[in-house]
C-alpha cells in the first residue's frame, strides 16, 4: 500500500556547486510515493543538476536529502544508489563497447523489486530484438533511451530520476516514453522527471515544480494546469 502522507523524498534548502559556480540557491520539493513529479525550467534552471544533486554527483552540496527518512546529503553516489534512487541521465550513458544485454545487466541489483528482463522487453519489445546483436549505440535514438531507462529498471531502485527523456526523439517515440511512464507508475514506482516539454509532461505528471535560476518559484498540480499555461508560456518561453 502507498503512503501518500509522508514524503518519499524530501529536499529541503539545497544548494549546489560545479567548482567556483553556484547553480542551485536553496531548492525545497518533496516526492510522495507512487507520483510522478516533474521539474519545468528554461535550459540553464538547475534542473539537471537538482537531480545530480539528489544522486551526490556535483562538487559540492549542502542542505538535506531526505530519501525513506534517511538524510543522504553527506553520502557518496554509490550510497545514495543503494539506498534506492537511481537516475537515467539526459546524455544516457550507452557503452558502445557492449550489446543490448550487456547493457542491461550491467547495473548492481541493489534492492528486491526490480524488473526482470522479460518485464522490461514487454515495455520495449523493441529492445529484444536486437538483444545480443546490436552494440548500445548502434541503436535509433529512441532504442537508445529506451535501453537507459530499461537499465536501471532491473536494479530495484524505488525512485527513479529521469532527465529529459523525450528529447530529440520522434513524436511516436515520445508517445511510447510516455505510455511507459505510465507502466511504472502503475506498477508502484516513483519518478522525478525533468522535462521543458510540458505538453509531454502534462501526459504523465501528477504534480510540477518550476525552476528558474536554481529556486523553485512555483508549483502546481496537473489538475491546476489549464489554470497555470499563461503562466508557463512566460516561465518556459514557448
Amino acid at each position: 500500500m502507498l503512503d501518500t502522507t509522508t514524503p518519499l523524498l524530501t529536499i529541503k534548502q539545497l544548494q549546489a556547486w560545479y567548482g567556483e559556480s553556484h547553480i542551485l540557491h536553496g531548492v525545497d520539493f518533496d516526492v510522495h510515493e507512487g507520483e510522478v513529479v516533474t521539474l519545468l525550467g528554461r535550459n540553464g534552471a538547475g534542473k539537471t543538476t537538482t537531480l545530480k544533486s539528489i544522486m551526490g554527483m556535483v562538487g559540492q552540496r549542502t542542505g538535506s536529502v531526505r530519501f525513506e527518512g534517511r538524510e543522504l546529503i553527506a553520502s557518496a553516489a554509490n550510497q545514495i544508489a543503494r539506498a534506492g534512487i537511481a537516475i537515467c541521465p539526459e546524455e544516457r550513458g550507452i557503452f558502445a563497447s557492449l550489446s543490448v544485454e550487456e547493457n542491461l545487466l550491467l547495473p548492481p541489483v541493489v534492492k528486491p523489486g526490480g524488473l526482470t528482463l522479460d518485464q522490461i522487453f514487454e515495455l520495449f519489445p523493441n529492445l529484444k530484438e536486437r538483444l545480443g546483436s546490436s552494440q548500445g549505440t548502434k541503436l535509433s535514438g529512441g532504442e537508445q533511451q529506451m535501453l537507459a531507462i530499461g537499465r536501471i529498471l532491473r536494479t530495484g531502485a524505488r525512485l527513479l530520476l529521469l532527465d529529459e527523456p523525450t528529447e530529440g526523439l520522434a513524436p511516436v517515440i515520445i508517445q511510447q516514453i510516455g505510455k511507459t511512464i505510465r507502466a511504472l507508475k502503475e506498477k508502484g514506482f516513483t519518478i522525478l522527471l525533468v522535462e521543458q516539454n510540458f505538453r509531454f509532461a502534462s501526459t504523465v505528471a501528477d504534480r510540477y515544480y518550476v525552476m528558474e535560476h536554481g529556486r523553485i518559484i512555483d508549483q502546481f498540480s496537473n489538475a491546476e494546469l489549464d489554470a497555470n499555461v499563461e503562466k508557463l508560456h512566460d516561465y518556459l518561453g514557448v
